[in-house]
């Protein structure tokens, strides 16, 4: 079967696949995207969007149901890897980590303000699936005490109420767009810390950049509405670390990930059963 993708993917695995063209290739019956718009147009044969990514936001699945188009993703093996990011913003921002470096690097060394601790905080996990499950265990680690909020169960507003971190962990859907709205942004406690390593838009990126600028919170961000654009009010705050969506971007995981990607491939050249179909 003819391949196409918007990019070669890292990782051995690759190499299995034959004759793959990177970019537009009409008679591509698959097509290889990192969590990108299908241009259906350009493929009138397309069969198979094979999705270099968990999240398929950007991937219109509804129409790819209607023209027949299988879709799958990468979910269990980025898992760690985004927890461990997550975690590593919380420790940046709470203790003042990426402050610190930027005063010795100024020539400084008194910090301006001093750090929260982490050990023994109340952390709020918004999404407790595979990815939200791996951060509150490694909260666990640091004493902390952890309230899970899922679609089913945990009152979101009275988590950020009381929380001293919240941790976004859910996908981005109709459901979830705006779901940490400026009205909830304001239940934080002043001094509490917001780490989104999920998707940009759940939460209000205008009212989490005017309570930065406030000074009442600060933030781990590692996702933004429109990547790659990152609002310019937040380059200049020194109460948020930003990271370029960055969260499964290790050697090893990207590789696990194109495994994932390749096996759904052969699966379908196969005519066998897909791994993760999400259509």
């Amino acid at each position: 079967m003819n391949i196409a993708a918007t990019r070669r993917l890292p990782g051995p695995a690759w190499d299995e696949l034959e004759d793959v063209v990177i970019g537009e290739r009409p008679d591509a019956s698959i097509l290889i995207v990192m969590n990108e718009p299908v241009p259906f147009d350009a493929f009138p044969e397309l069969r198979l969007v094979a999705n270099f990514s968990v999240g398929y936001d950007n991937i219109d699945v509804d129409e790819c149901r209607r023209r027949g188009i299988a879709v799958t993703n990468t979910p269990g093996v980025l898992d760690a890897a985004v927890a461990d990011l997550a975690f590593g913003l919380i420790l940046a921002v709470r203790r003042r980590i990426a402050t610190g470096d930027r005063t010795i690097r100024s020539g400084g060394w008194t910090l301006p303000a001093l750090g929260r601790e982490v050990s023994g905080a109340t952390l709020a996990v918004v999404g407790i699936g595979r990815i939200g499950g791996a951060v509150a265990r490694r909260a666990e680690a640091f004493d902390m005490r952890v309230l899970a909020i899922s679609s089913r169960e945990g009152d979101l507003d009275a988590a950020l109420r009381e929380a001293d971190v919240v941790s976004v962990h859910v996908p981005l859907s109709d459901a979830t767009r705006g779901l940490i709205s400026r009205e909830r942004l304001a239940l934080l406690r002043d001094g509490a810390t917001l780490v989104n390593t999920a998707r940009g838009a759940i939460v209000d990126e205008d009212a989490l950049v005017d309570e930065l600028a406030s000074g009442r919170i600060d933030a781990g961000l590692d996702v933004f509405v429109h990547e790659p654009h990152v609002p310019e009010r937040l380059r200049g705050l020194p109460n948020v670390v930003l990271t370029p969506h960055i969260a499964s971007a290790t050697v090893e995981t990207r590789a696990a990930m194109t495994r994932v990607v390749v096996d759904n491939v052969l699966a379908f050249e196969r005519g066998e059963p897909l791994l993760t179909p999400v259509a």
